[in-house]
């Protein structure tokens, strides 16, 4: 692979249906080339709360629009990508399949590498995508049923 990486990345955790593409700088910062992302907001508010299977065959009709529409409007060629990553956990498993079958799928018919990431892990460090910011430093983590205070 070359120093300066670019990878999409696929969410599907719970109830957001989202594709991005990053390009790494040459200070270390990403630029985020593109981003997409589909709220099932109004698929569930009937029920006061996100329903797994709905969300999940909401993820499955949404999901192979987002990752092309990302692609484009990055300007890149899909085969300009150097790795496929996807949230792997936590969330909601039959959401998560999702996201992973396709950047798997993507990764594999590409021959390039495939990353799962940590959900939480990613919210720590994605403030650094934008910013040099050096380690330690102290974070206030809320997403879903997790809110932590974390020194990252």
């Amino acid at each position: 692979m070359k120093e300066k990486l670019t990878f999409l990345g696929i969410e599907t955790s719970c109830d957001e249906t989202a594709a991005a593409v990053i390009k790494e700088k040459s200070d270390g910062t990403g630029e985020i080339l593109s981003n997409i992302v589909s709220s099932q907001i109004d698929e569930h508010k009937e029920f006061g709360g996100v329903v797994p299977e709905l969300a999940a065959r909401a993820h499955v009709e949404k999901i192979e629009l987002i990752v092309k529409k990302a692609i484009k409007e990055s300007n890149l060629d899909i085969n300009n990508l150097d790795g496929i990553a996807a949230t792997a956990g936590p969330g909601l498993i039959v959401c998560l399949t999702v996201g992973l079958n396709i950047g798997k799928a993507i990764a594999g018919s590409l021959n390039k590498p495939f990353v799962a990431v940590n959900h939480l892990e990613g919210h720590a460090l994605s403030p650094k995508i934008n910013k040099k910011i050096k380690f330690p430093y102290l974070l206030l983590l809320i997403s879903g049923g997790h809110t932590q205070f974390l020194e990252v």
